[in-house]
């Protein structure tokens, strides 16, 4: 049986992730870019909800190469079902980490609104 959103709660979480997480965790099963640096982005559940990436986008940050509309389209999931992008194309993420930069499905289903 699952936990509460009391519990979650009482360990810290915000009430949007409690209810999350008592609801029970989601997958990301498909990551659309849009050119206005929004992802629609599909769940296990059957829910579609739009994530909007523009406020990470921001100079000096790790998300900042995808400012670019080129480098932002790049988008993938993982093998963990997270949103992600590699900072150089050209290198393997999963030889070299720290190419990819990455979004949980955990945050980006409580940071999306519902899209239709």
């Amino acid at each position: 049986m699952g936990k509460s959103v009391e519990f979650y709660l009482s360990k810290g979480y915000d009430r949007k992730m409690a209810e999350y997480f008592a609801s029970g965790r989601k997958r990301i099963t498909k990551v659309v870019p849009r050119n206005d640096f929004t992802l629609v982005l599909s769940f296990d559940n059957g829910e579609i909800r739009l994530y909007d990436a523009r406020p990470l986008l921001q100079a000096g940050t790790v998300f900042a190469p995808f400012r670019e509309w080129n480098n932002f389209r790049r988008v993938y999931l993982d093998e963990d079902h997270s949103v992600c992008w590699d900072i150089d194309p050209n290198v393997d993420s999963n030889e070299v980490w720290n190419n990819k930069v990455d979004l949980c499905p955990d945050s980006c289903y409580v940071d999306s609104v519902p899209f239709h």
